[in-house]
């Protein structure tokens, strides 16, 4: 019953200032377990100028999937991805449902400014209105996604090829023994956080630009692409 939904936990239903109601902001949650959690987040940062984009790990179990459809179904500018990943810790399948995310939220009628993810079981300490403040007041048109070259002890994550291996009971990743080909475009590796915000200008430009794809598709068999990618694509001239 999505009015009691509403009402019993207390979502925002109106943007608190006219600074947030002009300044929309998109989310990525990827989520696979404690749906009590997953609300407790999606309460704290819910508003209705926002937009929310929920990426259920597929093997999570069909209650889980149903009930996060239930609650996303209450809402307008809450959906869940259009395609879903067997996620894999440090695989390519983490960075691939964020991809999935994006390529969904940058055909929304809602216009956003910057996307941030999230995975379920993360906790906001600053409120809607601080967080758009600080990106306006900071980093007014720039990304959010530093890092540093990429250190010798991390080298081996781009070195080798890496597969996944899922099961329902246990997913990891594992190296092989096959050495990778280096990056295209000779492109300087950058290593730093899986987490970012970003631009919507610089989302478009990395779902279409060529260096963006086939450093995507290079990325496919190593360890935790999500901690290079984004990095590396923001270091590029211009």
């Amino acid at each position: 019953n999505c009015s009691v939904v509403l009402k019993s936990l207390h979502f925002i239903t109106r943007p608190l200032s006219d600074e947030e109601g002009n300044f929309s902001l998109a989310y990525i949650i990827t989520i696979h377990k404690e749906l009590e959690m997953f609300v407790k987040l999606l309460r704290a940062i819910y508003m209705p100028q926002n937009i929310y984009c929920i990426h259920v790990d597929e093997k999570s179990p069909q209650d889980y999937k149903a009930a996060v459809q239930n609650i996303v179904n209450c809402f307008e500018n809450i959906f869940l991805s259009s395609k879903r990943e067997n996620v894999v810790y440090a695989g390519f399948s983490r960075l691939q449902a964020d991809i999935n995310c994006m390529r969904d939220l940058v055909h929304s009628k809602i216009q956003w400014n910057y996307v941030i993810n999230l995975c379920g079981q993360d906790y906001p300490i600053k409120t809607n209105k601080d967080i758009i403040q600080y990106i306006k007041r900071k980093w007014n048109g720039k990304n959010m996604t530093p890092g540093v070259v990429q250190p010798l002890h991390m080298k081996h994550r781009t070195h080798v090829s890496y597969k996944e291996y899922v099961h329902s009971g246990m997913s990891y990743v594992y190296p092989t023994k096959n050495i990778k080909a280096k990056p295209p475009y000779n492109l300087t590796i950058y290593f730093g956080s899986a987490y970012y915000i970003l631009t919507k200008e610089f989302v478009e430009f990395t779902l279409t630009d060529a260096r963006a794809k086939d450093l995507l598709e290079w990325s496919r068999d190593t360890y935790s692409p999500d901690e290079h990618y984004w990095v590396t694509l923001n270091r590029l001239n211009g």
